[in-house]
């Protein structure tokens, strides 16, 4: 690589910095640290299990954005001298040298930059994932099962937590329907790219004649909502129905009639929580479901744009897909938003989304 190119790579490095720095307010960010630490150190912090938490986790984020960018910028500084050095006596090795870091700087910038675009109100919030095969039978609930294992992948590769709060097995392979809680810090930033209809054409396993088949599976993505917003709900009218809770596979948590199912006649709203063994805890989380899927209605309602936190309703067919995963007759992943594409559909159902992730972020910024 010729000096003036990576002079280049470095001014561009630069200037990508200087734009944080003028986009992020360090002084109002050490601010914002500042009185998360006096919090802190409030004798009745800890008081409040659950607040103390909240506290601690934006504390953390915020240190860690505020390290990443002065490590960013001490880095961009640093290779600016090897840089001179490189041009004052031409070494090899030097070179070789500075041309990894140029790049590994480069995609710490993108990965930087990405955590950036997510600036809406809940994006730092965790995320609660719904799963409904479309019509098709075994077919569609095993890719029902397959999106499961794809996004609980994906969790675990960025070190998000994973919660079943309701878990329905399909009678013969796959699922009926499954709710997640994806808990860390921007989880639903992330996976509010994923909410729509997803497709899948593939050679059926299930088919003894080896036919092709389509199937599709509906994903619905929504914030976990905290106290401080106030939705209010008649209890007048909320059917509640009781059932026996089983865990991801079909093996019984408990014996007993612990699983909650809440049904908000006004709207047709269903959600149901058997991740507790106690009957009151899941009704608590299907409270708690039901309010930020009525929170979403009311948004959608003021707002009256695709952008809106629930979005538009789709149904679940030809058509409505937001991207199609196609293993035969040819390998290709296509985001029909963004046009974002890869042929390499191992990788992405391993739980490696970034790509489309990133595209989705970027578009919604455009």
């Amino acid at each position: 690589m010729e000096i003036s190119e990576l002079r280049n790579n470095i001014e561009v490095a630069c200037t990508k910095i200087n734009d944080f720095r003028g986009s992020l307010d360090l002084d109002a960010l050490e601010e914002q640290l500042a009185n998360l630490e006096d919090q802190m150190s409030y004798p009745s912090f800890w008081d409040d299990n659950e607040a103390a938490q909240v506290v601690i986790n934006e504390s953390n984020q915020l240190k860690n954005k505020f390290q990443a960018f002065n490590n960013l910028a001490d880095e961009q500084e640093e290779l600016a001298v090897m840089l001179d050095m490189l041009q004052e006596e031409p070494d090899e090795e030097l070179e070789t040298e500075l041309q990894v870091r140029i790049e590994a700087l480069e995609q710490a910038l993108q990965a930087y930059e990405l955590q950036q675009l997510l600036s809406e109100p809940y994006d730092k919030n965790n995320a609660i994932i719904e799963l409904h095969p479309g019509a098709g039978g075994t077919e569609s609930q095993d890719w029902g099962d397959m999106l499961l294992r794809m996004y609980t992948r994906w969790a675990k590769n960025h070190e998000f937590s994973v919660e079943y709060l309701d878990y329905t097995a399909g009678e013969e392979a796959g699922i009926k329907s499954v709710t997640l809680l994806i808990k860390g810090y921007n989880a639903y930033g992330y996976l509010k790219s994923e909410k729509g209809v997803h497709r899948l054409v593939r050679i059926s396993p299930f088919d003894s004649a080896g036919k092709r088949h389509t199937s599709f599976c509906s994903v619905d993505v929504m914030p976990e909502l905290n106290d401080d917003i106030e939705i209010e709900v008649n209890s007048d009218d909320i059917r509640m129905d009781t059932f026996r809770a089983s865990g991801a596979g079909g093996q019984h948590i408990n014996k007993t009639d612990s699983a909650v199912r809440l049904t908000h006649e006004p709207t047709g709203i269903v959600v149901s929580s058997q991740a507790q063994r106690s009957q009151l805890k899941n009704r608590e989380q299907a409270m708690s479901m039901l309010k930020a899927k009525l929170y979403q209605l009311e948004v959608e309602k003021q707002e009256q744009e695709a952008a809106a936190l629930r979005g538009e309703q789709l149904e679940i067919g030809w058509g409505s897909q937001i991207r199609s995963y196609v293993f035969h007759p040819y390998s290709m992943i296509k985001d029909h938003r963004t046009s974002a594409e890869t042929g390499n559909t191992q990788a992405v159902m391993d739980g490696d989304l970034d790509l489309f992730i990133d595209a989705y972020l970027r578009l919604k910024l455009a």
